[in-house]
């Protein structure tokens, strides 16, 4: 059933649709008031969860405003606030405490219940608690989204996929052999959710490494498609170039879009089923940066008016890996090039995340930073974020106290480097935000 928040805080009330279209005082305020309601797996400390709710603040030149005029909703000439979306996080998991932590500091300031909303549990242990009669899951999910396990597909990593040795606890397999609660497999208890919940729409999102890995893309869409009894449409996954949507770094996502069959309009489903997606129809965001379009964003532009560690007051922006150089040939030692676009962030560096500048002795090209005496030092954690398009207000380095334990900068870093970019999340909510009422029926 459809409804209608009436409140803006987390004490909201739902109505019926169909209730408010009898009350004409508040029949043109619906559209406005709808939020559809997220169900976020694998959340991470939220890069998805962020792009999806709208209403942070990036990069102006992250925006290209003759394509969306109306994705900003303030700037200044360097800053813009992106306009909220009709997404609304009413349930978050991962297994990971630190992301919890992250997660519910940054949403508290946006949720009443972010704490409650925020699940540490593993997903099977979820579903298995689903299927044995507990109330686990929200009702009234619209969208599913979940970035599933990525490290046994990584390019990054040994690439045992399906066959990965670790638990979905993210421990070895006692026994070492792989099994349907590996790690690798943790987008079939993914499916398991959706087919809980029933979403119109689920999103499913991994590293670029899926795809050229056996015929792994085309088993996970086959086994996302057949759940429901074949009740989901799952169009085929496609590569998104994180650049090409205002991210100032060269990060490649893959991303399954799946669709209830059920909930969508005859024009729809026979749109979303063709060989060539129409483009009215296509789900995946249009590029917005790149080649005819706005200018990439680059590492110069994410910097902007960050100073030194030694001079900031900004706790992300005072701490970075000390992890020694340890020659070009290993990796994690390039410097990054200010005019042009960062590297991947990665979650798996054990330090050795890039450097913001080498000295002369070790080959660093920043020569008028050189001149000015400027230290070789690593990227900072901060630096980290703007280049994954989190905003300042995100607090990555946390004290201890009575609510939650520490965040030191090596969970930051690999909390950093497991997320979705804000910015790229936030193309794809508002193109499918813009298509929802030609997929779905009303």
């Amino acid at each position: 059933m459809y409804t209608v928040n009436l409140s803006t805080t987390d004490a909201s009330v739902y109505l019926p649709v169909s209730s408010l279209f009898r009350q004409p005082i508040l029949r043109t305020l619906s559209n406005k008031l709808h939020f559809m309601r997220l169900l976020s797996l694998f959340s991470g400390c939220g890069g998805m969860d962020i792009g999806f709710e709208g209403n942070f603040k990036c990069l102006v030149k992250s925006v290209n405003t003759e394509l969306h005029p109306n994705w900003i909703s303030r700037s200044n000439s360097t800053w813009a606030t992106l306009a909220p979306t009709r997404f609304k996080t009413v349930f978050a998991n991962d297994i990971r405490a630190d992301a919890k932590i992250a997660w519910v500091n940054y949403f508290s300031k946006y949720k009443r219940n972010a704490d409650k909303i925020y699940k540490l549990d593993s997903i099977v242990d979820l579903v298995k608690k689903a299927n044995n009669g507990e109330k686990i899951f929200p009702n009234n999910i619209d969208i599913v989204t979940g970035g599933f396990p990525c490290q046994d597909f990584s390019i990054a990593g040994k690439r045992l996929g399906f066959d990965s040795q670790k638990s979905h606890l993210g421990k070895f397999l006692e026994e070492n052999e792989p099994s349907a609660e590996s790690r690798g497999k943790l987008y079939m208890w993914m499916r398991d959710v959706v087919s809980l919940t029933k979403p119109k729409l689920f999103i499913a999102e991994n590293v670029k490494g899926l795809t050229n890995l056996n015929d792994v893309k085309e088993i996970i869409e086959h086994d996302f498609s057949e759940m429901c009894n074949g009740g989901y449409l799952v169009v085929p996954a496609r590569v998104l170039y994180a650049p090409d949507y205002g991210v100032p770094q060269a990060r490649e996502r893959v991303i399954f879009f799946g669709f209830n069959r059920t909930q969508l309009t005859d024009e729809a489903v026979t749109a979303l089923a063709s060989p060539e997606i129409p483009e009215q129809y296509d789900p995946y965001p249009p590029k917005t940066h790149g080649k005819g379009l706005k200018d990439y964003v680059t590492c110069s532009d994410a910097f902007i008016d960050l100073k030194e560690p030694e001079l900031s007051t900004d706790t992300s922006q005072k701490i970075f890996s000390k992890a020694r150089f340890m020659g070009a040939h290993c990796q994690g030692q390039n410097e990054v090039k200010l005019d042009s676009v960062g590297p991947t962030i990665r979650s798996e560096h054990h330090g050795n995340i890039e450097y913001r500048r080498l000295s002369a002795e070790h080959g660093g090209l920043h020569h008028e930073e050189l001149k000015k005496n400027l230290p070789e030092r690593r990227l900072t954690v901060r630096e980290c974020a703007r280049i994954q398009t989190f905003p300042d207000s995100y607090e990555f380095i946390l004290k201890k106290t009575e609510r939650h334990s520490s965040l030191s900068s090596s969970d930051a870093y690999k909390l950093i480097g497991n997320a979705v970019p804000c910015v790229l999340a936030y193309n794809i909510a508002k193109n499918i935000e813009a298509k929802w009422n030609l997929y779905f029926r009303i």
